[in-house]
């Protein structure tokens, strides 16, 4: 039976990525193995006059430690799950290259990352980072979706449709 023993987990900060992040957790618990938690940084490329910069340094240095921030704070739920090796990450890049290329370097035994479960034009105009490391990772990928919310019932939609109405 395969040992998973480094686990890579990848996040986006989304319920699915919290789901993930306790999948992995009961994963590394089972195998005594450590967690890694990686934000991959994906700036947005917009063509600009010569001289014109996207952000400042501030702005980046106030955005890298807002994405820390986020970090440790997905590195609080591993640990309040039982994980006492869990280590961050925060990269730039393009997403899945960057998430393939660290999994290979870092020798990982899995990955395990949330999806959103995107289809037709939705999934077409977002394409699917998972699905990208799916198709190209070094190891295997166990891809993990959020629970599912409740219905709402026809009240509740008819009070959320009403304007002024807070639930």
């Amino acid at each position: 039976m395969t040992s998973f023993r480094r686990i890579l987990v990848p996040v986006d900060f989304s319920k699915h990525s919290e789901r993930a992040v306790h999948v992995a957790a009961e994963l590394a618990r089972r195998y005594e193995g450590s967690l890694d938690l990686v934000h991959v940084y994906d700036p947005i490329a917009y063509p600009l006059p010569d001289g014109y910069v996207m952000f400042t340094r501030q702005q980046l240095d106030e955005l890298f430690a807002e994405l820390d921030r986020q970090l440790a704070a997905m590195k609080q739920l591993a640990s309040a799950d039982g994980v006492s090796r869990v280590h961050t990450h925060l990269r730039q890049g393009s997403c899945a290259a960057d998430i393939c290329e660290f999994a290979g370097k870092g020798a990982f035994d899995l990955i395990v990352m949330g999806t959103h479960g995107r289809s037709g034009l939705s999934h077409l105009i977002m394409g699917s980072v998972a699905e990208r490391v799916l198709r190209t990772a070094p190891c295997p990928v166990l891809t993990v979706k959020a629970e599912k919310a409740a219905s709402p019932s026809k009240g509740e939609k008819a009070a959320a449709a009403q304007p002024g109405c807070c639930s």
